[in-house]
């Protein structure tokens, strides 16, 4: 690795590793252990869910790094790596990044080693991005997803989740791990 605090460019430049993914946190490359098989299982079963409700406008994408805006270009930069998201399918023709102002929902699924991540420095993250729709997917019993909209939790949602915006979707949790 650089010995130095790295721009969003320079960290895609780095390509993926052989130890797992990573992530851009202010300019520091962080690693991510692997999640396991439950926790990919449950993303898989989520995306099929997603793909037969999406626009035609939008498009998914498992585990892809996400260029979150946040420090100006050339200056020490933040980049995610979410287990989904749904962005613009124009943003698909590019070969750089997926940007925060290309992206409809951001969706992580809870590992043991993620909790307070996801619900809260990822949460806060995403908001300062301006990412309009954060879901948060925790496999414990029960699955339950939850909802951050404006970067104001709704309650935990068990069984169904359904949802108006920013798409209209019906997902049935329970469906994730059985």
């Amino acid at each position: 690795m650089p010995g130095h605090l790295l721009t969003v460019e320079e960290y895609a430049a780095l390509g993926d590793t052989d130890r797992g993914f990573t992530e851009l946190v202010e300019g520091r490359v962080v690693p991510s252990p692997g999640a396991g098989r439950r926790h990919n299982m449950a993303a898989c079963r989520l995306a099929a869910q997603l793909e037969r409700q999406l626009p035609r406008e939008l498009a998914f994408v498992l585990g892809n790094d996400l260029d979150l805006g946040l420090s100006p270009r050339g200056e020490p930069g933040f980049a995610r790596r979410p287990d989904l998201l749904v962005f613009t399918r124009a943003a698909i023709t590019r070969d750089d990044m997926i940007r925060a102002d290309e992206v409809a929902v951001v969706i992580e699924i809870v590992t043991p080693g993620s909790r307070r991540t996801d619900y809260r420095v990822k949460h806060d993250e995403y908001a300062d991005a301006g990412i309009p729709h954060y879901w948060i997917v925790d496999l414990g019993e029960p699955v339950s997803l939850v909802a951050c909209r404006g970067y104001e939790n709704a309650a935990a949602v068990t069984g169904t989740f359904t949802a108006d915006v920013p798409f209209p979707v019906k997902l049935d949790l329970d469906a994730l791990l059985s």
